[in-house]
């Protein structure tokens, strides 16, 4: 008998009653380090005290109004990000998928209204993730996830991530955007080849392409900077971003130039919930709070300091660990052994990790996390690792035997 809850994820048996800071605790009494982050969305932790007010407030005034009507405190925040950032307009939705979705269409119409409707493929990366929805998964093109759905939506002409070459030879006369994640995440914590972002750019600068990055996991500072973009020294054309924005309240924005939102006219697009009050009230206190003078660098010193001590990890433990990939606080370890194997040891020792593509362990703590807490995650790791290679011994000794 299916459950009540459709059963589309694979859940651990564990549940959580209240959180702190970097700290969850469990059903069981035990309190857990989060290193999974609430898969990169709990951006300052759990409970967080501005956030807990800014809610509070905002849910004692009004919490929904729909877009047929002003909204200021989603006006306040579309002014944040774009003082922030490349753009020139924002558009508020709930979700990754949905923010990916509008940028979709963003660069489609782009085309169509500069007289080129034909522009409408979209060159995208092997190994990407970009949300749940059809389009978005044809974006991303993972066979694994796009089975028993039907035919894909077509307009996506898919490349090896990192291939400067073969994008070249993808464009054709229909091309009209190129889509990637600055660090693909779900793929695996994958970094692309240095200049990579930057070649993109130019190639699109030179054929007439619009260049849309996926941010919804790299952005809000979990790179060290507010958005990953800013390392490779580029703008885009067209963002998403989401996950961190609201700090665990469900909020997704497209980010665009005024010339690539030119086709996004009343009556284009729309989101129900998008950039209601209680949402936009949320993540506006979370953009002020990684702004803050010496935020940023605070989270791109903890990300250095995390990253030499997982590598210190890997040589400790080759039998377990073969790579330490990411940058700031978004890391992989790419495991020997099979990764959810290591999520769970890490579970068991009361540190929280998440799978993701090439047999990689993702860390992505919140960006508040202190050195003390990263000393305590290592900690456990070790202890993680000392049982599975206590396990791999036995298995050694019992097939000699």
């Amino acid at each position: 008998m299916i459950a009540p809850l459709m059963p589309t994820y694979a859940r651990a048996d564990l549940a959580f009653e209240r959180g702190e800071g970097v700290w969850l605790t469990g059903t069981d009494g035990r309190r857990y380090l989060d290193f999974a982050g609430g898969v990169a969305v709990s951006s300052l932790g759990h409970a967080h005290p501005r956030l807990v007010a800014a809610i509070t407030e905002q849910a004692g005034k009004v919490w929904h109004v729909s877009n047929l009507f002003r909204i200021p405190e989603a006006e306040r925040l579309a002014k944040m990000l774009v003082d922030v950032s490349f753009a020139d307009t924002v558009f508020f939705c709930n979700s990754g998928a949905e923010a990916m979705e509008c940028a979709i269409k963003v660069a489609r119409k782009y085309h169509a209204v500069n007289g080129h409707p034909e522009k409408s493929r979209i060159i995208a990366f092997e190994g990407s993730f970009h949300g749940r929805t059809l389009a978005t998964l044809a974006a991303a093109g993972a066979k694994k996830y796009l089975d028993g759905f039907g035919e894909p939506l077509a307009g996506f002409d898919h490349v090896p991530y990192g291939d400067l070459d073969a994008v070249k030879k993808a464009i054709t006369p229909e091309t009209g955007a190129i889509v990637v994640e600055p660090i693909q995440g779900e793929g695996g914590v994958r970094v692309p080849p240095s200049g990579f972002l930057r070649a993109l750019r130019e190639l699109c600068n030179e054929k007439g392409l619009l260049l849309v990055l996926d941010e919804v996991q790299t952005g809000l500072g979990r790179t060290g900077k507010f958005f990953a973009y800013e390392w490779a020294g580029i703008e885009p054309d067209v963002m998403a971003i989401a996950k961190g924005l609201g700090g665990g309240f469900p909020i997704g924005a497209c980010l665009a130039t005024e010339a690539a939102a030119k086709g996004m006219t009343a009556g284009t697009h729309g989101s129900t919930f998008g950039g209601n009050p209680l949402a936009t009230a949320v993540a506006g206190t979370v953009v002020n709070i990684v702004l803050e003078k010496g935020f940023l660098d605070r989270v791109a010193k903890t990300g250095l300091l995390f990253k030499q001590r997982l590598a210190e990890m890997k040589d400790r433990h080759p039998a377990v660990i073969a790579e330490v990939r990411g940058e700031g606080l978004l890391l992989g370890l790419r495991a020997v052994v099979p990764n959810m194997d290591l999520v769970a040891a890490c579970r068991e020792e009361c540190l929280l990790t998440a799978g993701a593509g090439e047999n990689v362990v993702r860390l992505m703590p919140p960006l508040v996390t202190s050195d003390a807490e990263v000393a305590e995650a290592m900690n456990k790791l070790d202890r993680a690792c000392q049982k599975i290679e206590a396990t791999l011994a036995a298995h050694t000794r019992g097939a000699a035997e």
